[in-house]
């Protein structure tokens, strides 16, 4: 049999291209030029809230490509799994920038986790979204001109509750909350304003058991030897569960008022079921009543997508940060780059269920509000009942006070 002559140079780079285009296929980011949001957080360690919050980004994604994207370019979403690992964070951000080629950063919920990436994303100079991360640093202390953050922060969720506490007009409190970022400034927020507003309160405890490992006989016992007025609680999750489960059988706080940061949120209230915490004064999301058009139509929206599901505060988080990111990009003029989505997001306006949002171009943080409530009992599980809406503006301190707080 006579040996067929080797293929020219032009015909073996040809089949190579063939082979390339057949690899990627014609629906990848490359062929159809699509825009890549790569999206970290703490999957398996935060369920009950990231799963309702990836449910919303597919709603907000999926009404972004079925309006034609951006410049006809469509939306494509990358997530990672941060394991509530900052190292483990920043080096999933390393991958999705090197090996998914993505155009954005966004995502993290745990405080410390977003400082990583935020940090990260300031000494590579990429875009970052901050979606849930609590902490006051991304946006003050250590802030950079690549992070903005659309949760509201520690600071302003403290702050919401410091008027409702007032009125109590109780002098002495106790205070527990989770020993790590958030949960330490939460409690120094809460002191320092309720401390103006009130001279003469006295904080005549702190329990600050480390996350996710609370003994709660113990922080009840210290509480109920301080013998405090009123109790600040910033606890969240299976603590919190523990925390008004053993108060509950001990009767800890039955004539003690409470205050608590993020227990309205049914992330963390419907698992209580029965033993909800009945007058507690909270923050949280009372989605199954807020009347406004815009709330309705995302809920139904929401509910028809993933077949009457009921809503988390996860969900409208996860919405708000891709529904954001798209506007970004749509101001940018159909850029991704991280110079152009930095200038893009200052003071960018964005319509979400909770009503207008703006990123402000002084510290990058959103001005998406608070509503504050008491919970109540109805049909055998923990709602949000007298609640109202405060605006994320009204929640800041003055512009002045926030200069000195950013490095900026």
């Amino acid at each position: 049999m006579t040996a067929r002559p080797a293929p020219a140079r032009s015909t073996r780079l040809r089949w190579f291209a063939a082979a390339c285009v057949a690899a990627f296929g014609v629906g990848s980011a490359w062929a159809q030029g699509t825009i890549k949001i790569g999206e970290i957080n703490s999957y398996k360690a935060q369920p009950v809230f990231l799963d309702a919050y990836k449910q919303g980004m597919q709603l907000a994604l999926d009404e972004a490509n079925a309006a034609g994207g951006v410049g006809g370019k469509k939306f494509e979403l990358v997530t990672r799994d941060d394991n509530a690992n900052p190292g483990e964070a920043v080096r999933q951000a390393e991958e999705l920038l090197s090996r998914e080629r993505v155009d954005l950063l966004a995502g993290t919920f745990l405080s410390h986790v977003g400082l990583a990436v935020s940090d990260y994303a300031k000494q590579k100079k990429v875009f970052f979204l901050a979606s849930e991360a609590l902490t006051d640093k991304i946006t003050w202390g250590s802030g950079n001109p690549y992070t903005y953050r659309l949760r509201t922060s520690t600071y302003m969720l403290a702050a919401s509750l410091v008027p409702e506490a007032a009125k109590l007009k109780k002098k002495r409190w106790a205070l527990v909350y989770p020993n790590y970022e958030y949960g330490q400034s939460a409690a120094e927020t809460f002191k320092k304003l309720l401390k103006a507003a009130q001279p003469d309160v006295e904080f005549v405890t702190e329990q600050a058991p480390p996350l996710g490992k609370v003994d709660a006989g113990s922080v009840v016992q210290a509480i109920a030897d301080a013998k405090p007025d009123a109790v600040f609680n910033a606890l969240f999750g299976p603590d919190l569960a523990k925390l008004v489960r053993e108060s509950s059988t001990r009767g800890t706080f039955k004539n003690t008022p409470v205050v608590s940061v993020l227990s309205g949120e049914p992330e963390y209230l419907e698992p209580l079921r029965d033993e909800a915490p009945v007058g507690w004064i909270v923050t949280g999301y009372p989605w199954y009543s807020i009347d406004t058009p815009e709330h309705k139509a995302f809920v139904k929206a929401y509910q028809a997508k993933f077949g009457g599901a009921d809503l988390r505060l996860g969900s409208v988080i996860g919405y708000t940060t891709i529904k954001s990111l798209v506007e970004g990009v749509k101001r940018a003029g159909g850029k991704t780059d991280s110079e152009s989505m930095v200038k893009a997001f200052a003071g960018l306006k964005v319509a979400t269920p909770d009503g207008p949002i703006e990123f402000r171009t002084l510290d990058h943080q959103s001005t998406l509000g608070v509503y504050v409530g008491k919970i109540a009992l109805k049909d055998g599980k923990g709602v949000m009942v007298d609640y109202h809406y405060i605006p994320g503006e009204k929640l800041l301190p003055s512009d002045d006070d926030v200069r000195k707080f950013r490095p900026e």
